[in-house]
């Protein structure tokens, strides 16, 4: 599904996921100041990195991010845009902790979820940057006098009960009759107002002519500002940025309409009945790999970094039923009756690839112990729905035969790099090779026979994370009970083959996949009768002529020229299978 809306401005409206991080680390109330610095270093982060964006503005736990009007960015693909500024929002929140908070450790992962705005006006931006920082205005006002009476003595109930229905002019007369307390005044502006970050062009020096008079350029850099009115003609149209990117307001806004700006909130709702698959791949990892010095062609410590990620992913999210990951991806299956966010794609997309990254970005040392986090990695997200468990057991399964070429190749290519080779001349080596050829090479190089399927089992068949029941005898209170069976869940990593159907049906239970993937081929690779026709005519027609000729007799060396005939086929039916993969992707063009 694709919607495009070529003169709308996007909008990112972030909010914290979890309101446990703001108990468990003791924040001041009603409002602690390092936590918005920290939110506000982190959107300063997000306009230096993406240079779309040209506006934000935020308060509390949330921030909202403004593109600008042409933007190409990600082709304006929702989910791509939306799950990457959460990721980098999320990691850039994680990595800069400890500059803010030195003395407190961050024991629980903080996670953000969003949603696509569309304005299709500037006059719509406008309204909506009106209605935030009043929501910002009434919730800390009210936030203020609660706290207020609280540390008075007032109990909560009570509390909330005296500011009941109260208007604005009531709240500042108890602020400043019960404690004298100017909201205006005594009230710091970060909290009143909220932040706006924003370009701004100034003059530097870059260096000096020969008479030494300075040579200056303009450069564009990220302001952080607070304002009484950010919707206000004054403040908009004095900054030339936001005039050449957005457009000017015309008029002042005296009230908004809530309901009418909400209708602008894209809420695209998953399919019912459907499983529902959150993929995240890393964002640029080839230059994050080799920045950091990863292992080629596969490092050990990054893949069980990742794998521990999921386990954490899994752990957070009740309906995520199993996860598949291999290399920077990893793809969340979550049950079929689930209602997470309502079936909202932007909020469960964009809360699972946050918390996601928040684990990477925490979990880093515990990995690599002795290697600096050089900069935030970040991941992008997207959801597909599967009506039934065939394609579900085939999507997965297309998954892991990826998981084998790609691996494969990767293996014979760093071999050939290592020991002599260009990356040039290793590519043009491998170009046309077959499975067969690849393992001969392999064994060639390394002096061991069948050296691939030698190799550790998470690089070839990749990891899959579930949750495990268990039976474990537990002491009863009672002496004469003795020791009880107790059914324990536990969330594992396996390294298995996941295209058989020996998999599902040892998990039946936990899954309800047994009923799928009914074909297979000598790859492993199942295509079920959910496919076109057409995909799964050829795999038997092939699959058959190739095991009637062995039974008919066909020499052993004819065999090979023979396979690699039907490997190049079955080249072309996965292809077939991404393509339909991604036909069933939910992706929205803005």
């Amino acid at each position: 599904m694709r919607w495009r809306m070529k003169s709308c401005r996007l909008i990112l409206l972030l909010f914290v996921l979890t309101a446990e991080i703001f108990a468990v680390h003791e924040f001041v109330k009603p409002t602690c100041k390092k936590s918005l610095e920290l939110m506000n270093e982190c959107a300063r982060d997000v306009l230096e990195h993406f240079p779309d964006i040209t506006f934000s503005y935020g308060y509390s736990d949330e921030f909202s991010f403004v593109f600008k009007k042409e933007t190409k960015f990600y082709q304006r693909r929702a989910s791509k845009i939306l799950s990457l500024i959460v990721s980098f929002f999320t990691s850039v929140y994680v990595s800069k902790w400890k500059e803010v908070f030195p003395e407190k450790d961050l024991r629980y992962s903080p996670s953000f979820r969003g949603r696509v705005i569309l304005c299709a006006s500037v006059e719509v931006l406008q309204a909506y940057l009106a209605w935030r920082q009043n929501e910002c205005h009434i919730s800390n006002q009210y936030d203020t006098c609660l706290w207020q009476l609280i540390k008075g003595g007032k109990p909560e109930k009570e509390a909330r009960e005296m500011l009941e229905g109260s208007r604005k002019q009531d709240k500042n007369e108890l602020l400043y009759q019960c404690f004298n307390i100017n909201y205006k005044k005594s009230i710091p502006q970060i909290f009143r107002q909220g932040t706006c970050a924003l370009r701004t062009e100034v003059e530097v020096s870059v260096k000096n002519k020969d008479d030494c008079c300075p040579i200056k350029r303009s450069k564009r850099r990220v302001t952080l500002v607070h304002m009484e009115n950010i919707a206000s003609r004054r403040f908009w149209n004095d900054q030339l940025y936001l005039l050449k990117e957005l457009g000017y307001f015309s008029e002042d806004v005296n009230k908004t309409k809530t309901e009418y700006l909400k209708s602008f909130q894209y809420e695209s709702r998953l399919l019912l009945s459907t499983w529902i698959v959150i993929r995240i791949d890393g964002c640029h990892f080839h230059r994050f790999s080799k920045v950091h010095k990863f292992e080629k062609p596969n490092d050990e410590a990054a893949l069980n970094l990742m794998n521990s990620c999921a386990v954490g992913v899994l752990e957070e999210f009740n309906d995520i039923v199993f996860s598949y990951g291999v290399s920077d991806e990893y793809s969340f299956v979550l049950k079929k009756e689930s209602q997470l966010y309502g079936r909202r794609a932007s909020e469960i997309v964009s809360a699972i690839v946050s918390y996601f990254s928040s684990m990477y970005t925490m979990k880093w040392k515990d990995f690599f112990p002795h290697k600096e986090m050089m900069y935030p990695p970040y991941f992008d997200g997207r959801a597909i729905c599967y009506p039934s468990s065939q394609i579900l057991r085939d999507y997965l399964a297309w998954r892991q035969v990826d998981c084998h070429i790609n691996n494969q190749y990767n293996t014979c290519f760093w071999m050939l790099v290592k020991s002599g080779k260009t990356k040039s001349a290793a590519q043009s080596y491998l170009k046309g090779t077959q499975v067969q050829e690849k393992n001969e090479l392999l064994a060639q190089l390394s002096g061991t026979t069948d050296y691939y399927n030698k190799l550790p089992p998470m690089f070839r068949l990749g990891s899959s994370v579930y949750r495990n029941k268990e039976e474990k005898k537990i002491l009863s209170d009672k002496e004469e009970e003795g020791s009880l069976d107790k059914l324990c869940v536990k969330v594992v990593i396996e390294y298995c083959n996941i295209i058989e159907p020996s998999f599902w049906e040892a998990h039946s239970a936990t899954f309800s996949l047994t009923g799928a993937s009914k074909y297979g081929v000598p790859f492993g690779n199942p295509f079920s009768s959910c496919f076109p026709k057409e995909f799964t005519s050829i795999v038997h027609s092939q699959h058959g002529c190739f095991h009637h000729l062995c039974r008919q007799g066909m020499s052993r060396v004819a065999r090979p020229t023979c396979m690699h005939v039907f490997q190049e086929n079955m080249l072309k039916i996965l292809h077939d299978i991404k393509m339909y993969t991604n036909a069933h992707t939910h992706t929205i063009k803005l």
